[in-house]
């Protein structure tokens, strides 16, 4: 008898069919309404979406619900997925018209091409007074303008950031850019690419492991950037600068000579003995610890190596000649390949 009302209990009615196929039907009538439904933001003009490279999708789906782009972020999800959009979003700056639908808006992403910007590449660890040249060649902004505005006390402090100059808190990456833009607003633009890495909760949780502030990740990353230009070995010279730390001993980093040349505006071409004795807070030669500031714009590789270096026993490195470095644990092996390289480049003048 018990078996019975069991088989009663699990077979399906037919109200609960019905209710099934009316339950799949509200959806499905409800996600193509939500996909052809024009969405207004309530200003009745075009939204400005930035989206960084590299951003999550999540990341980019907030950023369309919070400027009112959106107004479901499950359905926009679905629709995203459904369309892979998800996986083929374009990185870039958008002009997101009043009314777009979700359809209209998935186009515009997958796309990616935002119109009337222009596309500019900025190098990791570029120096800044090259950043402003560049900006200007590219987008017709006043280089002079650019760098007055990265010492400006008054307007860095309106960022929100707590330094006397800009120089490294710019985010290198390929941008988007539209026509016309202002010097501000580009370095608005930059240094809250820099700010974004140092709101994720692991950096900042990592920060207060290591009980260093965002100055001297920064300063960290403009060495590491300034030493190679291979992102695998970031992490290792990373390293090598932190025992260095730990040990209490200089740093006798190459690129703070090259830092203090360029303010000095002397050539920067080979480092000379002499160079070495320049009496400069920046000289790591002279003075224990890290420099003031960082000593270029270092890039997203070079400030999360500085955040999260390798672990190793390294204390020395030096250029193989290959574009790379050797590392070494002690001086007598250090000295060894630094006799290496010197016959090297002997030969290969």
């Amino acid at each position: 008898m018990a078996k019975k009302n069991r088989k009663s209990f699990l077979k399906p009615t037919k109200s609960k069919i019905f209710f099934g196929i009316g339950l799949l039907v509200f959806i499905t009538g409800n996600f193509i309404f939500m996909f052809y439904k024009p969405n207004y933001n309530g200003t009745s003009k075009s939204v400005i979406l930035n989206i960084a490279s590299g951003e999550t999708f999540n990341s980019i789906v907030d950023s369309l619900y919070e400027k009112n782009i959106i107004h479901n972020k499950f359905y926009f999800k679905a629709a995203s997925h459904i369309y892979s959009a998800d996986r083929n979003i374009k990185a870039g700056n958008y002009e997101i018209p009043d009314g777009t639908n979700y359809k209209e808006l998935l186009k515009i992403l997958i796309q990616g091409k935002p119109k009337g910007q222009k596309l500019v590449t900025i190098q990791e660890g570029i120096w800044h007074e090259k950043l402003a040249a560049l900006l200007q060649d590219e987008l017709g902004i006043s280089a002079k303008k650019f760098m007055k505005l990265s010492n400006d006390e008054k307007f860095i402090k309106s960022l929100n950031l707590n330094t006397k100059s800009l120089e490294g808190y710019l985010l290198p990456e390929t941008y988007y850019f539209y026509k016309g833009i202002s010097e501000e607003d580009i370095i608005k633009k930059l240094s809250n690419e820099v700010k974004k890495i140092f709101e994720q909760k692991d950096v900042i949780d990592q920060l207060k492991l290591m009980n260093m502030n965002q100055n001297q990740i920064l300063t960290m990353a403009s060495i590491i950037d300034g030493e190679s230009n291979d992102f695998k070995e970031f992490g290792r010279i990373a390293g090598v600068y932190y025992n260095r730390l730990r040990k209490n001993w200089k740093l006798q980093a190459d690129p703070t000579i090259q830092y203090i040349l360029r303010k000095n505006n002397a050539k920067v071409n080979q480092i000379l003995y002499k160079d070495l004795e320049i009496d400069s807070k920046f000289n790591t030669y002279m003075y224990y610890g890290l420099p003031p500031a960082p000593i270029n714009n270092p890039g997203k590789e070079a400030i999360m190596a500085a955040i999260f270096p390798e672990e190793n026993n390294y204390f020395y490195f030096v250029a193989d000649g290959k574009g790379g470095h050797v590392f070494s644990e002690s001086s007598t092996e250090h000295e060894r390949q630094v006799n290496r390289y010197r016959i090297w480049r002997e030969n290969n003048k």
